[in-house]
């Protein structure tokens, strides 16, 4: 199987599987000399950790994450830090339940990757979707926890802004406020909408989709290339590559089609720091593929869980035509913990744009935390 690595210089492997004895990846490309431990990768796992709430998966996995190399420490450092090898990380699987597949070892799950992914390799880890599965994310996370060590001088922010048909006032966000509800909701008016909302689906045994929004502040103009290296596309790329993602946004996005020229232009003025001063950003803080110094935005559309208790028609290897059901512990809404997934997701593209933007220029407009 390829395709396992993204990234230019910044590069992340991940592997394992969701029914494995443990997943993990391989960070290639982080600078010497940073300050990085468990501690400082631990609590984003923590944040997309599942078993926390009654309307995501109920799997209990403590994701506890473990340094296997690219590390070192003595007694002339102050702590440890990179060395400038790849880093290995390690997450043990310590709550399966493989025998709740075992009715589909031989059957296409409607909605799921399983009849392409067959077709591809003429075998498959059918127990949690295997390398299908999104509990493979929670290696991205841990990787973009040492991404975020590089820049330490970018904040990236996401929240669920949608859940099924209920959307978030724009009007009414305030990334600040997601750590205080379940949902990563940036209104806390609309959590009792979605409680409800999500209590209806859950007790009928279905899912429904999800929005989420992410901004990244502190990404200085210059990331990012004009044509094949565009910051917006290969963000877009990164977060398209996120399990039950169906479409991304960067800035207005669909919504510029309906502006007028005049409404979708950030017009500026001249800032008292002698910066661009925007007067709005439409274009998500990325013009020609080149971040403009103004907060990078995005908005990911997630599907809904095809892992439902409701029969659905499909076929099994044999070409029979059948009716199945899929038992396991699902979320309802994949979106809710797509989160910081998202985030990390965003944290290694921007890593990359900014080791990229050094190389070619010496990057005298950032320098990174150490």
């Amino acid at each position: 199987m390829s395709h396992n690595t993204f990234g230019h210089l910044f590069r992340v492997t991940t592997w394992g599987e969701s029914h494995g004895p443990a997943l993990g990846c391989v960070v290639d490309g982080c600078p010497p000399g940073i300050a990085l431990t468990e501690a400082d990768i631990q609590p984003w796992l923590d944040r997309r950790r599942p078993g926390q709430g009654k309307f995501v998966t109920q799997r209990q996995e403590p994701d506890a994450v473990r340094i296997l190399s690219g590390v070192f420490q003595d007694e002339r450092s102050d702590g440890q830090r990179t060395t400038g090898t790849p880093i290995s990380m390690i997450i043990d699987n310590v709550d399966q339940r493989s025998r709740d597949y075992s009715e589909i070892a031989q059957a296409f799950r409607p909605g799921h990757a399983d009849y392409p992914y067959f077709a591809k390799y003429g075998v498959r880890d059918y127990r949690g979707g295997g390398r299908q599965s999104a509990r493979e994310t929670a290696a991205r996370v841990a990787a973009g926890g040492v991404a975020r060590k590089i820049i330490e001088g970018v904040t990236i922010r996401g929240a669920v802004v949608q859940i099924g048909p209920h959307a978030v006032d724009p009007q009414r966000i305030d990334f600040g406020v997601t750590g205080d509800n379940e949902f990563w909701a940036p209104d806390p008016d609309i959590v009792p909408v979605w409680t409800e909302h999500l209590e209806k689906v859950r007790k009928a045994g279905s899912s429904t989709g999800a929005v989420v929004a992410v901004e990244a502040t502190g990404v200085p103009a210059g990331w990012g290339a004009p044509l094949y290296g565009k910051l917006d596309a290969e963000l877009a790329a990164a977060l398209m590559s996120i399990n039950a993602a169906k479409g991304v946004e960067i800035g207005a996005g669909f919504g510029s089609a309906a502006l007028s020229g005049e409404e979708n232009a950030d017009e500026m003025r001249m800032g008292n720091d002698g910066a661009p001063l925007f007067l709005s950003n439409k274009a998500g803080g990325v013009l020609g593929g080149i971040s403009t110094g103004q907060a990078v935005t995005a908005r990911v559309a997630f599907k809904p869980t095809s892992s439902i208790l409701s029969l659905r028609r499909s076929i099994n290897e044999a070409g029979e035509e059948i009716e199945l059901r899929t038992k396991g512990r699902h979320d309802p809404c994949v979106g809710i913990r797509a989160v910081p997934v998202v985030e990390a997701m965003v944290a290694c593209v921007l890593a990359d744009a900014f080791l990229r933007h050094r190389a070619q220029t010496g990057g005298a407009a950032f320098t990174p935390g150490r």
